[in-house]
């Protein structure tokens, strides 16, 4: 909740990286472009009710300032106040404070610990307002602004039915809440916030407030200022005035297993709105005379595992598979997501880095496909410096290249190993990449068969191989002698067949043309074609005189 969140201090924050190595002269423009683009965004945001990035990708990219502008301390001071595009002509009654955020488990113990008679509410994703009655009638609401001036939302307000327009009572009342987008059954864990936020803050930026939109809009009071001093009779008097939200979301707690608990249940259940994480509070606080647009020791917000990490890119790499495919690979400095350590993501073809051109030390979003797989959404902001990266050319690799290890070859080479003795290949037991990378080292691999002449007796004398694991591996390669032609033909990369008939001679296969191909079930021109190529390239026909002379059937 962008409103709320802006101002919220950051206790700690898992996804920071440790200082950029930079000098002087490069950090200065670093800091002033994040601090642009930051500028950038809060005008989008508090001027026209857009959100250009996700509010964790902001709350991260603002902690990423903070933190370079404290690794570089001779830098200037660039980065202002994140709600000074924010301010209003109209005064808050009582100042809107802000959260401190709580990083993880043992700071939200550590808070807990001096502090008694706890409450904790979720923390509602919406737009935070501040609303006056008086006798009985709606008076004003203020958009949140900075924390001491907002935007006059009166009128729109009064034609938001969710928000009541009278209350039971003469006596002035002033309620701080959220003005929240209903999505009734809503669970954030599976659903993410689905914009929930930017839908209000569109809304209430807009000229004219349509009546569809004003009837999605509800509102989640979070705190009564000039209510009763404790808790409980607040949210007693709260329920009398009608809002009962209040009192359904407002719950005591005395240990940190009960905030887990609640914290965990609001993540998973269905809920009335989008949520980001939970609000803890001490049911006794000051005088509200005396609250600040900063950040209470009253109240703190612990939020939901992040679903957006913001990644700084230390290289790009670029892998070679067994086909000839070229494959971007980021190395992030690592970050949490949803608990898990991410420091690598594919981009998946050379063609999304070329689009995307992602150099070192730009910044990017990730999130996890599926809730496992590394995806990178969108480049968050790019880095200053532009190192030249010159990429593998896709005409140096295909489903032909690569089968010795020649200068260039050696990740295509490595990946064709890999790919023979692998369950989808020749399946050999115990025999994985860092065997293959060890004899290419070793000086044992001059080609894709090569390994078929290492005995125990040889292997024993090689660097890392003892007598024990020297004849576990030659065990593994005498049993590739036994494997099928059809093994042998998937482990050496014949192309997808479909449902062709294989056969079990080499010689039959090699004199089909490219029409016969096509002739058999499941086979296209392109593959035909593919398949009629692979039985006539030189290398594989050197494959096929070597394997022949090993007495491998079918060859």
């Amino acid at each position: 909740m962008r409103l709320i969140a802006l101002p919220l201090i950051f206790i700690a924050f898992p996804c920071l990286a440790a200082c950029p190595p930079w000098p002087a002269e490069r950090a200065e423009p670093e800091i002033q472009a994040l601090s642009r683009q930051l500028a950038e965004w809060d005008e989008a945001y508090h001027a026209h009710g857009l959100s250009p990035v996700d509010d964790e990708i902001y709350d991260q990219a603002r902690a990423r300032l903070d933190s370079w502008q404290r690794c570089f301390a001779s830098s200037a001071e660039t980065s202002g106040s994140p709600l000074q595009s924010a301010a209003g002509p109209l005064n808050h009654p009582v100042p809107q404070t802000g959260l401190a955020k709580l990083a993880d488990e043992q700071a939200v113990r550590s808070w807990m610990a001096h502090r008694e008679g706890l409450w904790i509410q979720p923390k509602v994703d919406g737009v935070a307002i501040t609303l006056t009655y008086r006798d009985g009638l709606l008076q004003q609401a203020v958009s949140r602004g900075n924390g001491q001036t907002g935007q006059d939302w009166t009128h729109k307000v009064r034609a938001l039915p969710g928000v009541p327009q009278r209350l039971p009572t003469p006596d002035e009342v002033i309620l701080q809440g959220e003005l929240y987008w209903r999505m009734p059954g809503h669970v954030q864990s599976e659903a993410g916030g689905k914009g929930a936020r930017s839908r209000v803050a569109g809304a209430m930026a807009s000229l004219q407030l349509d009546e569809q939109a004003s009837e999605r809009i509800g509102l989640f009071v979070w705190d009564w200022p000039n209510g009763p001093a404790t808790m409980t009779a607040r949210l007693q008097g709260l329920a009398a005035l009608g809002f009962a939200d209040a009192t359904q979301f407002t719950l005591p707690i005395e240990r940190l297993a009960q905030a887990r608990q609640w914290r965990e249940h609001w993540y998973r259940t269905p809920l009335p709105f989008a949520t980001d994480g939970v609000v803890l509070r001490q049911g006794q606080r000051p005088d509200s005379q005396r609250w600040k647009a900063e950040a209470p020791y009253w109240a703190a917000a612990w939020k939901y595992p992040l679903r957006t990490g913001l990644a700084s890119v230390s290289a790009v790499e670029f892998r070679i598979g067994r086909s000839g495919r070229i494959t971007p690979l980021l190395q992030l400095e690592p970050l949490l997501l949803d608990d898990r350590r991410i420091s690598r993501v594919s981009l998946g073809s050379l063609q999304r880095w070329q689009a995307l051109d992602i150099r070192p030390g730009d910044q990017v979003a990730i999130t996890l496909a599926g809730l496992t797989i590394p995806r990178v959404d969108a480049v968050v902001w790019r880095s200053q410096e532009r190192p030249v990266i010159v990429p593998p050319s896709p005409s140096d690799y295909h489903a032909l290249s690569c089968w010795q290890p020649e200068p260039g070859c050696e990740q295509q080479f490595l990946a064709r190993l890999n790919w023979l003795s692998s369950e989808r290949g020749l399946d050999l037991p115990g025999i994985g990449a860092g065997t293959w990378q060890a004899l290419l080292e070793a000086g044992q691999l001059p080609d894709l068969l090569a390994w078929l002449e290492l005995d125990g007796a040889r292997l024993q004398r090689l660097p890392g191989f003892a007598e024990t694991s020297a004849a576990k591996l030659a065990a593994s390669f005498a049993l590739a002698r036994q494997r099928s032609f059809a093994d042998w033909l998937r482990a050496l990369g014949l192309p997808p067949s479909g449902e062709a008939s294989l056969g079990d001679d080499w010689a039959t296969l090699a004199t089909r043309s490219e029409a016969q191909w096509r002739a058999e079930p499941g086979i296209g021109a392109g593959r035909a074609q593919q398949l009629s190529a692979f039985f006539r390239a030189a290398p594989v026909l050197d494959l096929r005189a070597r394997l022949q002379a090993a007495d491998v059937a079918g060859f």
